[in-house]
């Protein structure tokens, strides 16, 4: 039984990132509804939407659903919505228009966002941080190999789930949770975004890249994941007054920032 999203009210904008289309562990029909109940102002894809790793090694898996998602960004373009595009290293070779408009969206290495209470906020993939979290050599390649194999299982999980009428739950994020390694490496991941948002003057970061979903306050800084569609299913909204929301793949919100007191002086408005 496919889950229906609920019905959004209107967003200022809305983050999606690490969908991985045209791999097999992408859940594309859950953000094909969940795209087609959207509605916002600009959309920013975060990176990793297609998986031109999987396309290269010609292990495509590619069906109706990921047709839906195409069509569903059609769509939210057609009804005004302004989509920016930041590759992440799944789909690095869209790099190269960077700073280019291309037809139904602009294509950007990392762009700042401002939020309607004034709050500037770097947008970027993050895979930009590897350096700092990975340790490389067999133990890494060991780990992408492992992952693979819980995402494979994870699938075949919650299509049980569905059959029994079940809410879609992540094993694959419940094991990374009980991985003292991989908390480690999320700690650096997160401290890593902060500290380049911090040393760029900015309010906090909005990334994906680590597949866990997150929204928070650190130190003064926001910190927001909006997660991905192999096994989180999430996105990460902003609200007309500026509230921050982490989003389910069903509308439902996780976690939430409020906005800060103070309104956006009308320039920053208009820069965001």
């Amino acid at each position: 039984m496919m889950l229906k999203a609920i019905p959004q009210p209107m967003r200022r904008s809305v983050f999606i990132s690490d969908v991985h289309l045209g791999s097999k562990h992408c859940h594309a029909a859950d953000l094909a509804a969940f795209l087609a109940s959207l509605r916002c102002e600009r959309l920013y894809l975060v990176g990793d939407i297609v998986d031109l790793w999987w396309l290269a090694q010609r292990r495509a898996s590619w069906g109706a659903a990921h047709n839906e998602v195409i069509e569903a960004l059609h769509a939210l373009h057609r009804a005004g919505t302004e989509l920016v595009y930041i590759p992440g290293n799944h789909d690095r070779p869209l790099r190269r228009a960077c700073g280019m408009m291309l037809p139904a969206m602009q294509v950007r290495r990392r762009t700042i966002h401002t939020t309607a209470d004034g709050r500037r906020l770097l947008v970027v993939h993050g895979d930009d941080y590897d350096s700092v979290t990975h340790f490389g050599g067999l133990q890494e390649k060991f780990g992408d190999w492992l992952y693979s194999r819980i995402l494979t299982g994870n699938q075949l999980l919650n299509q049980l789930r569905r059959k029994l009428g079940r809410r879609y739950w992540s094993l694959s994020e419940f094991l990374k949770r009980q991985s003292g390694a991989a908390e480690r490496y999320i700690e650096r991941f997160v401290q890593a975004g902060l500290q380049d948002a911090r040393r760029r003057g900015l309010d906090g970061i909005v990334c994906g890249h680590i597949h866990r979903a997150a929204l928070e306050q650190r130190d003064g800084l926001v910190y927001a994941n909006d997660g991905d569609w192999v096994e989180t299913l999430s996105a990460l909204a902003e609200d007309m007054d500026g509230t921050l929301r982490l989003l389910s793949h069903t509308g439902e919100t996780l976690a939430l920032l409020p906005p800060q007191s103070r309104p956006a002086p009308e320039q920053w408005r208009k820069a965001a």
